[in-house]
């Protein structure tokens, strides 16, 4: 049986990678693409993200998850302006994550660790960031469609690939899921 950390390892890889090849399709200036001016475009979602994800793991099973030195509403203020920097603060998040994921065993799972002065289990922690993380990759997907029109190439099952999907799938001797 797959233990909880591996299945929740290979989640956050697949979201990770999603949001990868979402914005590999971007060109620099279409990082700052907004649908209207109150909405936040791929680079801020992007910079969130690489702050909560410093702020919550950085110390993980020993500090607060909401640092001190995190500004979240600086988070919002548009200065990631290349593609090379928006794709460097989204590995540096996610790299960031995973070092702490990495020694984590399943006896940690019941561990308290607290984000805001608000107490969680390991698990229920883990279990808010993958909420948190893959709402924003789905608005990251959902933006970079938007910009890329006829010329996005699907992450998943192309739109009247369905068929061929599920005769490529069945054709095969079943096998575990994974997520990656």
């Amino acid at each position: 049986m797959t233990s909880y950390l591996e299945s929740i390892r290979a989640l956050f890889k697949y979201y990770q990678g999603l949001g990868a090849k979402a914005m590999v399709q971007l060109e620099d200036e279409q990082f700052a693409y907004r649908p209207e001016p109150e909405s936040n475009n791929i680079a801020t979602i992007v910079k969130h993200l690489h702050g909560n994800m410093l702020s919550r793991w950085t110390d993980f099973l020993t500090s607060d998850g909401e640092k001190a030195w995190r500004h979240r509403d600086q988070e919002f203020d548009d200065t990631l302006d290349t593609k090379e920097k928006v794709l460097q603060a989204w590995d540096e998040g996610w790299a960031c994550l995973f070092n702490a994921m990495g020694p984590l065993e399943e006896a940690d799972l019941e561990r308290i660790v607290y984000i805001r002065n608000e107490g969680h289990t390991v698990l229920e922690a883990i279990n808010r960031q993958l909420g948190h993380y893959s709402y924003h990759v789905g608005q990251i997907v959902f933006l970079a469609k938007q910009i890329k029109g006829t010329e996005w190439q699907s992450l998943s099952i192309p739109k009247g690939g369905s068929k061929q999907f599920n005769e490529d799938k069945f054709g095969k001797d079943k096998g575990r899921r994974h997520f990656a």
